[in-house]
């Protein structure tokens, strides 16, 4: 199958761009976008499913406590980066882009300028299995950045002034996505860590990965300062973070990240559950086919969500970052599954 993509000089094996992963029918290929000041915080997913034959996108915004999301999915029929009410344009490859949110049954519109801060630069590979199958295989790419434009729901329009901090990230490879696989059910501990901390500060940005065991040992680790764009080199750092839990969750009360001989305290200011952008959403997760062509919406108050049920687990902290004089913003996501002792977690969802 050629689509028109195919004409551009981007092939990596002796077949058509549709044809990916060796057939895996978990492959992806995502957008992912976040905003945010201290009063608000906005995200965009936009994902790809070529061996699904799907295409979905989400589009979300927390203000006053509440969190209102639009959902649109289709059949995929090349590689456009356009469904239902979103629409991501590309720019500058990998350092200006355009989203247009047009939904205004489920109240949102949207028109965001993305520019990047510093370099995109390449996260140390993800991988984990399940017995001898694959579970996750992902490489991504991240960079921080600035917005500008507008978003209107039926509150208010929210003038995104020029300078919002956000961050981007482009991933793809394999992730577990869409129906269940058939087969043997899995043998792998149900146990999962993910910290994820973009952090901005007028000078730079400081950024934290890691998939980490029931222990808190890393599974795969990345701490890096990054300069703006076109200043200087990388900083590579050793680094962990230290928390302190919220009673009946699974998520930081507080947290510093150690930088060697430094630290950089993380202060929640509020939270986005990132089912709003697909992630473990309990009908519109990544990858499902849904019979046709759809857009939807959710509306929810932040503070009524249950912390323990499963689609809640997984979020991003707003979190103001000291070092020393410094005072930035940045987010703190992190999804925890199954025990998790530097947090004093047990059992598969129970609170702290």
């Amino acid at each position: 199958m050629l689509i028109p993509e195919d004409d551009f000089p981007l092939h990596q094996a002796a077949l058509p761009l549709a044809h990916t992963m060796d057939g895996h029918p978990n492959a992806y290929d995502r957008f992912w976008f976040n905003g945010y000041t201290e009063e608000y915080y906005f995200a965009v997913a936009l994902g790809l499913y070529p061996n699904r034959g799907v295409i979905d996108a989400a589009f979300s915004v927390v203000d006053a406590g509440q969190q209102r999301s639009v959902f649109s999915g289709d059949r995929l029929t090349g590689r456009e980066t356009e469904v239902g009410a979103v629409r991501i344009e590309i720019l500058e490859p990998l350092r200006v882009n355009r989203v247009i949110v047009n939904a205004p049954q489920q109240g949102l519109r949207a028109d965001l300028m993305y520019t990047r801060r510093s370099d995109a630069f390449e996260e140390p590979r993800q991988t984990l299995h399940d017995g001898p199958r694959i579970f996750l295989d992902v490489t991504r790419a991240t960079q921080v950045g600035t917005w500008e434009g507008w978003i209107e729901t039926p509150d208010r329009r929210i003038e995104v002034l020029p300078g919002t901090y956000g961050t981007k990230d482009r991933s793809w490879g394999v992730r577990p996505v869409g129906e269940a696989l058939p087969g043997a059910p899995g043998t792998r501990a149900p146990q999962l860590c993910f910290w994820w901390a973009p952090l901005n500060f007028e000078n730079g940005a400081v950024h934290f990965m890691s998939f980490d065991d029931s222990h808190g040992r890393p599974l795969s680790r990345s701490v890096q300062e990054r300069p703006l764009e076109g200043l200087g080199d990388a900083i590579h750092h050793s680094g962990h973070l230290v928390l302190q839990t919220l009673s009946g969750t699974r998520r930081p009360q507080s947290a510093q990240l150690v930088l060697d001989d430094e630290s950089i305290g993380l202060e929640p200011l509020f939270r986005f559950h990132m089912r709003g952008a697909g992630y473990g959403h309990p009908t519109y997760s990544h990858g499902r086919w849904h019979g046709e062509a759809f857009t939807d919406g959710e509306v929810l108050v932040v503070d009524d969500l249950d912390p323990l049920a499963f689609p809640n687990l997984h979020i991003q902290q707003i979190v103001r970052a000291t070092r020393g004089t410094q005072v930035g913003l940045g987010v703190l996501e992190s999804i925890i599954v199954g025990p998790y002792t530097p947090m004093g977690l047990e059992g598969l969802l129970n609170g702290a």
